[in-house]
């Protein structure tokens, strides 16, 4: 049952990025321009819902589906992490024109080119689980 619940929110999450053109390679190459406020305004509103959010199941113990408590590890601060690893994740956006969530839904979509950026986004994370060990973190 819970399987079909997260396919049903995935479909719907795949419609809305569709719908609001976050997919679209176009809106992607305009943000990199600095064309239009479009996608940094998609991306805003989630980064600032995600941090209301965060921060409700932080000040307010909610509990997940099951009643479990939520436990937020805090991350370590470290600039130059990430910094590299955004660098990395935006010119691999640029290039492919898509970041992880939309590749699926362009394939959904019925853009098979995009099996090449989906292809290559999994032999990279397979690469760097690899290698992860020897990476400086």
């Amino acid at each position: 049952m819970r399987s079909i619940i997260y396919l049903i929110i995935g479909i719907f999450f795949g419609i809305v990025l569709f719908k609001s053109e976050a997919a679209s390679w176009f809106r992607i190459y305009e943000m990199f321009q600095f064309g239009s406020f479009h996608m940094y305004g998609i991306i805003g509103s989630a980064v600032g819902i995600g941090i209301i959010v965060i921060q409700g199941i932080k000040r307010f113990g909610i509990t997940s589906f099951d009643g479990k408590q939520i436990n937020i590890a805090p991350k370590e601060r470290s600039f130059s992490r990430y910094m590299f690893g955004g660098i990395i994740f935006g010119l691999g956006w640029a290039l492919a024109g898509a970041c992880p969530g939309p590749m699926f839904v362009l394939l959904g979509a019925g853009y098979m080119p995009i099996l090449v950026v989906i292809i290559s986004a999994i032999l990279g994370t397979f690469l760097y689980g690899i290698f992860k060990d020897k990476l400086p973190h």
